[in-house]
């Protein structure tokens, strides 16, 4: 391996932060509440997490035998050699308390609300956690709202940044 860039192999995995994050959550529900769950995973699923290779825009998280799953997850199969092999959109396991789990499960049943992940990163400690957010699913009146409060931020600031050029 050639050491020309000054990076190993080794530097390029993540060890702790943001591995997959869906942008589009926020935008589409209304999140009232945010929960860390744990989530089960195979070895090479994880080798593949460490790479930063995960989607999940269009997962979900959903009620299977009273537990919680992780559904339509993408964890590309890891490329280093294993022999093991994987499915990559298979439902996984959330590690939540009973307690929890029931209190969430209520709300989707009374409220009609959504378990959306947000993100999943790995913690202090190396660990693979799923952040869920339980989100009610906004208008379109909402979504417009947010596109004009985003485009008002986003001209504000270039005004400010543009003050003393007097281009205005």
């Amino acid at each position: 391996m050639s050491q020309k860039s000054g990076k190993t192999a080794k530097s390029s995995m993540i060890s702790h932060g943001m591995v997959a994050q869906n942008r589009k959550a926020r935008f589409n529900y209304a999140i009232q509440e945010t929960i860390e769950a744990g989530l089960v995973l195979k070895g090479p699923e994880v080798k593949s997490l460490r790479l930063g290779r995960a989607t999940i825009s269009e997962a979900f998280a959903g009620e299977r035998d009273g537990e919680l799953w992780l559904f339509n997850s993408y964890i590309p199969e890891y490329q280093g050699g294993v022999l093991s092999r994987f499915d990559s959109r298979a439902p996984r396991k959330l590690l939540m308390h009973r307690k929890e789990v029931r209190k969430y499960m209520g709300a989707i049943a009374k409220q009609g609300a959504t378990l959306v992940p947000l993100d999943i990163h790995f913690n202090a400690r190396g660990v693979a956690k799923v952040t869920l957010g339980l989100g009610v699913g906004k208008k379109s009146v909402d979504k417009r709202h947010a596109i004009a409060d985003r485009d008002w931020q986003r001209d504000k600031a270039r005004l400010i940044r543009n003050k003393g050029k007097g281009d205005y």
